[in-house]
């Protein structure tokens, strides 16, 4: 890393710790208040008056609910994720860099679910999923619920569960976390 690299990431972290407390509508001296440093430093910090001090930081991640990595993360390659896709299932699947237990699958259904409630699954994990187009059926335990289009559906994978659809094709986007993958190899 230069020094020039130095700088850039320097603006990077104060431009990063504005940005959020804007978002979250915070002042200045809520902020301070919650990093517990005065509000005065604060700015200065946030205006480049003042060294970024690595005591400072973990405190104004912490009152920021974030981490000290997320407010030096530099590593913006690869932003693009491309799909690996497996025909046999009719899926696309794109891996979630940031979480590498996550996936995102988008999934094509042409069959109802199962009429046996044995052929049910349940594993560890929590799967979310949104209806693309046409209308899915989910099986939860002994519920029948009817996911429409643009709905969602998110719940824990430890309970007895099957997915199909209500009479014609429907397309799907589920987020798996990586205990909810495996269980559906």
């Amino acid at each position: 890393m230069t020094h020039d690299d130095d700088g850039d990431l320097d603006r990077l972290v104060r431009a990063r710790i504005r940005a959020i407390r804007v978002a979250q509508g915070w002042s200045l001296e809520e902020l301070a208040r919650r990093a517990r440093i005065s509000p005065s430093s604060l700015s200065r910090i946030e205006t480049g008056r003042r060294r970024l001090a690595l005591d400072q930081l973990v405190d104004i991640a912490r009152a920021l609910d974030t981490s000290l990595d997320q407010l030096v993360e530099t590593d913006t390659d690869d932003v693009i994720s491309h799909p690996a896709i497996d025909a046999a299932h009719a899926q696309m699947r794109w891996p979630v860099r940031a979480d590498p237990g996550m996936a995102v699958i988008r999934q094509r259904l042409t069959d109802p679910p199962p009429d046996n409630p044995s052929r049910l699954r349940a594993h560890p994990g929590r799967e979310w999923l949104v209806v693309l187009s046409g209308t899915a059926v989910l099986l939860l335990g002994n519920r029948r619920l009817r996911v429409e289009t643009n709905q969602a559906a998110e719940f824990p994978t430890m309970l007895p569960h099957a997915i199909g659809t209500a009479g014609g094709p429907c397309e799907i986007l589920g987020i798996f976390d990586r205990d909810a993958r495996r269980g559906h190899r």
